[in-house]
């Protein structure tokens, strides 16, 4: 029963390959948006603590996995038609809280959202860097979003961008420091196959 978190730059293909291990080890399956709606099904509700401590961790899991998708970070969107926004750092209060829950009773892949940090103290849990060139991560978007090269190019400076915004609220500029994780891959010198391979091993041992 192992915990798998997937940090990753923008266009490395994180999501893609995240669902692939899910799929592949029967693992439960959560990534920034899963993750996005929990944290603004909680903020908004008066006692969202309290739906996280007290939900069985299943329940939780069917209750985050239903909520409706937002298209933008909660940090950038306005809540109950209101010009106010989350505090970064009460954003993060509330990863640690989500994040934990998730990987409570194992089997979990965990892309993004500062999984590394949160979970790094976490016994049989494994965390994973993918990494890649601008160019391989531009043709990656390019086939995955249908988008043109100038937009893949603007897609990427833009979630780098809300990356290191992100991990500001961490206190932590160290995200892509290798001696944070127990795996890194290129993906612009290995296909999905070897790298599902490589990660298939490191669990197995």
């Amino acid at each position: 029963m192992a915990v798998i978190t997937i940090s990753r730059q923008f266009g490395a293909g994180g999501k893609t390959f995240g669902r692939r291990i899910a799929d592949t080890l029967g693992y439960y399956y959560a990534d920034e948006d899963i993750i996005e709606r929990a944290v603004v099904e909680i903020y908004i509700s008066s006692d969202g603590r309290k739906t996280i401590e007290s939900e069985p961790v299943d329940r939780f899991k069917k209750f985050i996995s239903k909520l409706n998708p937002f298209g933008t970070s909660l940090m950038e969107l306005p809540l109950d038609d209101k010009e106010r926004y989350i505090d970064g750092f009460k954003y993060v209060e509330l990863l640690n809280l989500i994040i934990p829950k998730i990987a409570k009773d194992g089997n979990a892949v965990i892309v993004g959202r500062g999984g590394q940090y949160i979970l790094q103290n976490l016994e049989n849990t494994y965390h994973l860097l993918l990494i890649a060139n601008k160019e391989d991560r531009t043709k990656f978007i390019e086939e995955h979003y249908r988008a043109s090269s100038t937009r893949a190019a603007q897609m990427i400076k833009r979630m780098d961008k809300r990356r290191v915004n992100l991990f500001s609220y961490f206190r932590r500029k160290d995200y892509d420091d290798p001696t944070l994780y127990d795996l890194v891959i290129n993906m612009g010198l290995l296909s999905m196959d070897k790298a599902q391979e490589l990660v298939i091993k490191l669990i197995n041992g």
